[in-house]
């Protein structure tokens, strides 16, 4: 996300539209975020651009940057902040849309859910919408529901309890991101007798995981829509076009707030073309995130 960032604003620096580009990626605390946010506004930036670790505890700092003549963009993560306009994905659809290609997978069975954290707003979104493409599917029953934590390690080890407690009984998976690749490779020390159908993630890593899987489980069946971090840059490219005296569609904009910018996941794998996505991942790390960047048409 920050390397992207460094880029499109290389392209805007080369063409004199931008002097420089200031980050603080540190401390990422509610306190040590609003400790960066006061370093920004002291350099008098013309943008900030903040990926905020909480859905409330930094607007009264983001609404002081706003009142300073700040032209304020949240990243990723929706605010409810006066001023303060959001672009990210909607976390919402973002899940239905794994939801429903594993419901209509299954029609009827058994699952168990990996969860990010309770209570931020980007997990609840997300459960909201997967709870309420379930609702749609009386035959699909919710055996677990646990917190991963967003973390690979503690994503395996929650899949792992799982198959033991419902030996024989999981039919689906659904996961997000951070966790997907942890609870795949839980499923594969496990080898049950029949997998289950897994939703996964748009990482390189987990797409690799998958063709080792193949080799031994040809009919293995997941998906992974990109929660592209792309998002950040793109964002960038709105800040340019606002400072450079465009307006903004307000009717355009919509989200959970009312005040996002909200942009379309750029990547869904499924098995009808993983196999070029596998082939993009060739020469990538296994931490790549498949992304897209809006150009400046776009």
């Amino acid at each position: 996300m920050i390397q992207e960032l460094k880029d499109i604003n290389a392209e805007y620096m080369e063409a004199g539209i931008t002097n420089e580009l200031v980050i603080e990626s540190a401390d990422t605390d509610v306190a040590g975020q609003i400790q960066q946010l006061q370093n920004l506004m002291s350099k008098n930036v013309d943008v900030i651009l903040v990926n905020p670790g909480d859905a409330q505890g930094l607007n009264a700092t983001l609404e002081e940057a706003v009142k300073k003549g700040i032209l304020v963009l949240s990243i990723d993560q929706e605010l409810d902040a006066e001023g303060v306009l959001n672009v990210g994905h909607n976390q919402k659809e973002w899940a239905m849309t794994s939801a429903k290609w594993l419901a209509e997978k299954l029609k009827a069975g058994n699952i168990v859910e990996i969860e990010g954290f309770p209570g931020h707003p980007a997990n609840e979104y997300r459960m909201s919408g997967v709870d309420e493409v379930l609702a749609e599917y009386p035959d699909i029953e919710v055996l677990a529901r646990e917190t991963g934590k967003w973390d690979e390690a503690t994503g395996q080890q929650v899949m792992s309890n799982f198959l033991a407690g419902f030996p024989g009984q999981i039919d689906g998976v659904w996961t997000q991101d951070g966790m997907a690749i942890g609870a795949l490779q839980a499923v594969m020390a496990a080898n049950p007798e029949e997998w289950p159908i897994m939703v996964g993630e748009g990482r390189c890593q987990y797409l690799k995981l998958w063709e080792e899987v193949k080799k031994t489980q040809p009919d293995f069946e997941s998906i992974g829509v990109a929660n592209a971090p792309g998002v950040n840059a793109t964002a960038l490219r709105i800040a340019v076009a606002m400072k450079q005296g465009k307006e903004v569609d307000t009717s355009k904009l919509s989200g959970q707030t009312g005040n996002s910018f909200i942009i379309p996941s750029p990547v869904t794998v499924t098995g009808e073309n993983f196999q070029e996505w596998l082939e993009f991942c060739k020469d990538k790390p296994d931490q790549y995130l498949l992304d897209g960047i809006m150009t400046e048409e776009e």
